[in-house]
C-alpha cells in the first residue's frame, strides 16, 4: 500500500477505488462549467485524477481510470442529446439512450488516452518537472485532437470553464488551449502538492504567480473603438421547433418577426436568428425579402437574417443574409455532424435509421468568403456551433468590428445546453477583443463585451427583442495574430523532451 504523506493517508491501489473516484469526479466536472459555474471544481477534480494516474499499476489501468473519468463527464455534462433524438429526431426512447451513450462512450476515449500515455511516458520516480508539464501537455494535445475528429466536438473543453477566473485574462494571448493548459498545470501542481509536499513550494509559486498575472492582464484593453456606439435588436422568437417546419405555419412565422422587426425600426441593426426563415432563400425572395429590404433602406436599419437556400444543383446551404444598405450572404462553413451531414456514412448510416429526421447533406461554404457588412462595419458572422471553434469564429479578423452567431438551441430543450453554448461564445470575444451579438430561436439570446462580459442577455424561452448599444472594435489581440500556433509550438516541445526522456530511461531499464 502506498502513503500520500507523513500524516493524512489514503490507499489508493485498489483499482476498484480508483475506478470509483474517476468516475465521480468526471460525474461532477460539468458543475465546474455554466450555468453552475464553479470554476474550481477543475483544477481540484483533475488533480484528483492525475492522483489516480500516478498510483495505477500500468498504462492499461490508467487508461481505463481515464476512460471511466471521461464518461462520467460527458454523460453528466452533454445527456441532454438524448432530448434532440428523442423528441425531435423521432428516435425511441430506448433507441435515444443507447445513441446517446454511444456517443458520450466515444469522446470517453480522450481523457483515457490521456492517462494511458501519461503513465507510459512518466515513471513513479519522475522528476517534479515532468509530473508538473506532463499532465497539462498531454490532456491539452488530446483535447485539440478532439476539435478535430468527427468535425470537432468542443463541449466541456476545460479552458471554458475559466471564463470569470483570472486565468481568462490569458484568453486574448493564448486562446481558450492556452488557458485551459494552465488550469491543468494547476491541477498537476495540486497533485504534486498531494504526494510529496515538500519538493512542490516552487511549484506552488509559479501557480501563483500565473494567477496573479491573470489578474492583471484582465485590466488590458487590447482594442478599441473604431466608431461611435450602435444600437442593435436581437429577435428571440421562442418558435417551437415541433411547429417550425409546418408548411401551415410559415406565415404566422413570418408574420411574428416582421412585427417584431417593425417595432425596432430605426435601430442601426436587427437581427434574427438561425434559420429564422422555415423556407428556403428563393421561395421567399420576391414576395418576402426584397419588400422587407427596401423597408430596412427606407428606416435606416440594416438586417441580419437566418435563412436556409437551396440552390438550382440541389445543393443546400445553411445561410446568413444582410439586407440594407449593403446586401450580402454568408454560408455556414463548419458543418454540424449527424444534424447538417452524416460523418462516415458507410458505417454510421444506421443512425439515419433511428432518428427519423430528414439529413439534407448540407454544402459547405467557401473559407473565402467577403465577410458580411452591416451597420456600416464588416462582422464576423457564424452561425450555430461555429462560435465554439476559433478557428471560423476568427477567421475574417482583425478585419471584422464585431462578430455575430445566430443560433438555434431549441433542440436541447431547458437544460445546460444553452448555458453551456454560451459560455464558449463568450470566449470567442475575449480572444478577439470585439463585441459578440448572440440572436437565438429560444436563447440565450446575449451581447457580449470585448472582455467576455454578458452585458445583458434575455431568459430563455419567452418571445422577446434585445435592445443593447455595442461599439464597432479595431485592432488585434495577440491570440489574434497569433493564433495557436505559440502553445502547439509548446506542446510539441515539451511531448519530445518527455519523449526523449522515456527512451532514455527504457534503454537504461535494459541495459
Amino acid at each position: 500500500m502506498n502513503s500520500d504523506s507523513d500524516g493524512f493517508k489514503i490507499h489508493f491501489d485498489s483499482l476498484g477505488l480508483q475506478l470509483g473516484l474517476a468516475l465521480l469526479a468526471g460525474v461532477a466536472m460539468p458543475f465546474a462549467f455554466s450555468p453552475y459555474d464553479q470554476a474550481w471544481l477543475a483544477p481540484l477534480l483533475l488533480a484528483l485524477l492525475f492522483h489516480l494516474w500516478w498510483h495505477t499499476a500500468s498504462p492499461r489501468q490508467a487508461f481505463l481510470v481515464g476512460y471511466l473519468f471521461g464518461l462520467g463527464q460527458f454523460l453528466s455534462g452533454v445527456w441532454w442529446i438524448y432530448l434532440s433524438m428523442h423528441f425531435y429526431g423521432g428516435a425511441s426512447p430506448l433507441a435515444a439512450a443507447g445513441l446517446t451513450l454511444l456517443f458520450n462512450a466515444a469522446w470517453a476515449f480522450f481523457p483515457a488516452f490521456s492517462g494511458l500515455i501519461f503513465r507510459w511516458l512518466v515513471a513513479t520516480e519522475a522528476a517534479p518537472w515532468q509530473q508538473v508539464f506532463a499532465p497539462p501537455t498531454l490532456w491539452m494535445s488530446l483535447e485539440w485532437l478532439r476539435d478535430w475528429v468527427l468535425n470537432g466536438f468542443p463541449w466541456l473543453q476545460i479552458g471554458y470553464s475559466q471564463s470569470d477566473t483570472p486565468l481568462a485574462g490569458f484568453m486574448p494571448l493564448f486562446g481558450v488551449y492556452g488557458a485551459g493548459w494552465l488550469v491543468v498545470l494547476t491541477a498537476a501542481v495540486f497533485g504534486l502538492l498531494w504526494r510529496a509536499r515538500y519538493e512542490a513550494g516552487r511549484w506552488v509559486g509559479l501557480v501563483v504567480l500565473v494567477w496573479l498575472v491573470g489578474a492583471g492582464l484582465r485590466q488590458i484593453s487590447w482594442t478599441e473603438p473604431a466608431g461611435h456606439p450602435l444600437k442593435v435588436a436581437l429577435l428571440q422568437g421562442n418558435i417551437d421547433q415541433e411547429m417550425k417546419w409546418r408548411p401551415e405555419t410559415r406565415l404566422e412565422i413570418l408574420a411574428t418577426y416582421l412585427q417584431m422587426t417593425r417595432q425596432h425600426w430605426g435601430v442601426d441593426l436587427i437581427i434574427w436568428p438561425e434559420t429564422a426563415i422555415p423556407a428556403f432563400y428563393n421561395e421567399v425572395r420576391e414576395d418576402f425579402l426584397l419588400p422587407l429590404q427596401e423597408e430596412a433602406i427606407q428606416h435606416g436599419s440594416d438586417l441580419l437574417i437566418g435563412i436556409p437556400e437551396k440552390r438550382p444543383d440541389a445543393s443546400y446551404y445553411n445561410a446568413l443574409i444582410s439586407l440594407g444598405k449593403t446586401p450580402g450572404i454568408y454560408y455556414k462553413r463548419h458543418l454540424l455532424p449527424f444534424g447538417e451531414y452524416l460523418p462516415w456514412r458507410g458505417v454510421l448510416g444506421f443512425v439515419l435509421d433511428l432518428l427519423q429526421i430528414p439529413l439534407g447533406d448540407f454544402n459547405r461554404g467557401g473559407d473565402e468568403q467577403p465577410p458580411l457588412v452591416a451597420a456600416g462595419y464588416p462582422l464576423a458572422a457564424t452561425i450555430c456551433y461555429e462560435d465554439t471553434f476559433a478557428r471560423d469564429a476568427l477567421l475574417t479578423l482583425p478585419e471584422a468590428a464585431y462578430i455575430v452567431n445566430v443560433t438555434n438551441d431549441a433542440w436541447f430543450g431547458d437544460t445546460a445546453a444553452p448555458h453551456q453554448h454560451l459560455q464558449m461564445a463568450r470566449m470567442r470575444a475575449l480572444e478577439s477583443g470585439r463585441f459578440l451579438l448572440r440572436a437565438t430561436n429560444t436563447g440565450v439570446t446575449a451581447v457580449i463585451g470585448p472582455d467576455g462580459t454578458v452585458r445583458s442577455s434575455a431568459a430563455l424561452f419567452v418571445r422577446t427583442a434585445l435592445t443593447e448599444s455595442f461599439t464597432p472594435m479595431r485592432g488585434t489581440t495577440p491570440y489574434v495574430r497569433w493564433r495557436d500556433w505559440p502553445l502547439g509550438a509548446g506542446l510539441l516541445g515539451v511531448m519530445l523532451l518527455l519523449l526523449w526522456q522515456g527512451v532514455a530511461r527504457g534503454t537504461r531499464d535494459h541495459r
